[in-house]
């Protein structure tokens, strides 16, 4: 389901952890288990077999047609009833002050994907960042990914690219412009809007390969129900530049007038779990507030506490066994 970014206080004031984590609920003899009443209600909602029984659309795969359409008609509903101001206009010259900049590879081999699917997803992305690109958020206004960008057809111009399904990288129309979404979102951690709806992928489907930024910061799109939205509580008018570039899909976010803080967002916490055959990863992602005119620390944010289960065979990383109770 989608989240917002929730808030709490970080004891410590350095960074990621860089230090073997500790084995939470082990015993000296057995450092790398962990017991089940140790996990965290994300990590045992997630990697309990009684917490994770299958959806009805993962026992029936004929009935995700049917789901979807269902979802897509309660956010019709949905959008129809709401009076959320939605951004919706864009100018061609840009806003004078840089907020943030970044830029994503856009062809990369992720595990044994075809690509092919790669190529295509270059197409889809051109096609949703023209409906991005120049996108003015004045104060109070929403931006909503499905509502500009709409839904990537066949019709459109868009082509199969990679799409994620239960964690299995399969060709569908549209496929790779998750990754608009993913940078979109990691640049907005770094200015002053506040992300409201934001899903992410229960699957680490694919191992780090030349990963640059920390895991679990991605976005899943699904259209219409499954969004990337954030909103403008400031007095800052905001400007989104996005473009596919030769090697990089390039974005970043302008404002009218300078900000009094900036960020600097990382994960820590790390570990992958194993029970029986399965393997999970675990993470959170937390943000530095900074005083842009002093350089001090304002306060550190939790954004999410991320647990996935993971589609290939871990190698090269500390795992700990979770004990459970018989």
């Amino acid at each position: 389901m989608p989240d917002t970014i929730t808030i709490r206080t970080l004891d410590s004031s350095g960074p990621a952890d860089t230090a073997r984590p500790e084995s939470t609920g082990a015993t000296p003899d057995a450092p790398w288990r962990v017991d089940v009443d140790a996990l965290t209600d994300a990590e045992r909602a997630r990697v309990m077999p009684a917490l994770r029984r299958r959806r009805w659309t993962e026992r029936m795969p004929l009935l995700y047609p049917l789901a979807v359409r269902y979802h897509r008609v309660l956010k019709r509903l949905e959008w129809m009833r709401s009076k959320t101001p939605y951004a919706r206009n864009r100018q061609v010259d840009d806003l004078p002050v840089r907020v943030k900049r970044h830029k994503s590879l856009l062809l990369r081999q992720l595990g044994e994907t075809e690509m092919w699917m790669q190529h295509n997803k270059v197409t889809n992305l051109k096609l949703a960042c023209a409906q991005v690109d120049g996108l003015v958020i004045r104060p109070g206004e929403t931006f909503s990914f499905n509502k500009l960008v709409g839904n990537a057809t066949r019709r459109k111009g868009y082509a199969k690219g990679m799409r994620l399904s239960n964690g299995q990288a399969r060709p569908g129309i549209g496929g790779g412009i998750c990754q608009l979404a993913n940078l979109l979102h990691w640049m907005v951690l770094h200015s002053p809007m506040t992300v409201t709806q934001r899903s992410t992928h229960s699957f680490d489907p694919f191992p780090d390969n030349g990963r640059v930024l920390p895991w679990g910061v991605g976005c899943s799109i699904v259209y219409n129900y499954v969004d990337l939205q954030f909103r403008n509580d400031t007095d800052q008018t905001f400007q989104l530049r996005v473009g596919v570039g030769e090697r990089y899909l390039e974005g970043e976010i302008l404002a009218d007038v300078p900000g009094e803080t900036s960020y600097r967002v990382f994960s820590r916490g790390e570990r992958f779990l194993r029970l029986g055959a399965n393997y999970f990863r675990r993470n959170e992602i937390w943000r530095t507030v900074i005083d842009r005119r002093t350089g001090t620390t304002v306060r550190d944010e939790l954004i999410r506490e991320n647990v996935a289960l993971v589609k290939y065979v871990p190698t090269g990383v500390e795992m700990y066994d979770v004990v459970t109770k018989h």
